[in-house]
């Protein structure tokens, strides 16, 4: 069976503690009350994967799982959502299963803990080429969570790409914020960068996650400063038209940096040529994807719990795209989708169904205030 959208790369197993609706604070030696865990699919293969999934379009997942009880469990979500769902994984017997403990209390950004166990050993050769077949799409998400995508400048991770590209498919790539002490904190990121993105049709990171990865001079003096990178705090239009600018001249035809709880800003190439070039699922009209500049801020919703809400708003970009949607479109179905994925405490069970989204969207769905702003 041909599936639109082939999503690749990193997936876990999350397990959620749930919390009070009071806040609580998290003091070294304290002994804090929680709820049951609930134990979902994490990582860019499920989170936008399954996202994908229920807003109607037919994936193929491709992530690497050990045989073990994590692994299974992982199987058994995703078949819980579409028997196919688990066809295309990878299941190792050298390799244990990926697992994340995410701390995410009402009203908080979350936290994570994270072991990333069979993601380390995934390579491109791991991928069959029956996977991009009939496809239109490839999503790749979290390679600074994989050794193998990210060491050598990232040779496995141009490998997959030059292999979706060589194929007709149109390309996407997400990232993850390593520990800067790690091992993945320390590689040349321009680099990796500079190498992949050529290949890479549309480039979807968190402001954070540039910002540490294409300009950590700015990142380390924000750190040094206020301990994190807040939005809108520290982020402001001249910084993201920088930062985008950048990664247009690296290679990628189009950018979208999330903002949190302020939306996402699109950037597209002034190369026509480059766009004509985004394989199947290029835009009809050109013209109307060319040079373009465009922030929207988020929806509003009532919190419940912000895993996975960044996967979820590029699985409302790609939508958008596999709809043939304009830019503007595409990003408001993108900060839509995002939006009703917090109202639920896990990554996917609150996202609905396209025509539910669309339906939203039209009928007046209030922004949030937002300081960013064209």
């Amino acid at each position: 069976m041909n599936r639109d959208v082939v999503v690749a790369g990193h997936v876990c197993l999350d397990v959620i503690p749930q919390f009070p609706p009071k806040s609580l604070e998290l003091a070294p030696g304290a002994l804090l009350k929680v709820g049951p865990a609930i134990r979902a699919t994490g990582g860019a293969v499920a989170n936008t994967g399954i996202a994908l999934h229920r807003l109607g379009f037919n994936v193929r997942l491709v992530g690497k799982v050990g045989d073990d009880l994590f692994g299974r469990e992982i199987l058994s979500i995703l078949r819980g959502q579409g028997e196919h769902l688990a066809e295309g994984m990878i299941i190792s017997r050298r390799d244990t299963t990926s697992y994340t403990v995410v701390i995410s209390p009402p009203g908080v950004d979350r936290t994570f803990l994270h072991c990333p166990g069979a993601n380390d050993t995934l390579r491109a050769r791991d991928i069959p080429s029956s996977a991009f077949a009939g496809a239109r799409l490839l999503h790749f998400g979290y390679p600074p969570l994989m050794r193998q995508m990210y060491l050598n400048d990232g040779r496995e991770l141009l490998r997959v790409f030059t292999r979706a590209k060589k194929a007709g498919l149109t390309t996407s790539l997400d990232m993850a914020e390593p520990d800067a002490a790690s091992e993945a904190g320390q590689i040349d990121w321009p680099a990796l960068l500079r190498n992949v993105l050529p290949q890479v049709d549309l480039f979807v990171p968190s402001i954070q996650e540039i910002l540490f990865m294409a300009d950590r001079p700015t990142w380390q003096r924000i750190v040094k400063k206020h301990g994190t990178v807040s939005i809108p705090r520290d982020i402001d239009l001249v910084l993201l038209r920088k930062l985008s600018g950048k990664l247009l001249d690296w290679g990628a035809a189009c950018v979208m940096i999330k903002l949190g709880d302020q939306g996402a800003y699109l950037r597209t190439t002034p190369d026509k040529a480059r766009l004509e070039g985004m394989g199947a699922c290029r835009p009809a009209n050109i013209d109307a994807w060319l040079r373009r500049a465009i922030a929207f801020p988020c929806y509003q919703a009532k919190v419940v719990g912000t895993t996975g809400s960044g996967d979820c708003t590029i699985a409302g970009f790609l939508g958008g795209l596999l709809k043939g949607m304009s830019p503007e479109d595409c990003l408001k179905s993108a900060v839509a989708v995002g939006a009703a994925s917090v109202e639920a405490p896990d990554a996917t069970s609150g996202v609905p169904s396209w025509s539910t989204i669309q339906k939203r969207l039209r009928s007046r769905w209030r922004s949030r205030n937002s300081c960013i702003s064209l």
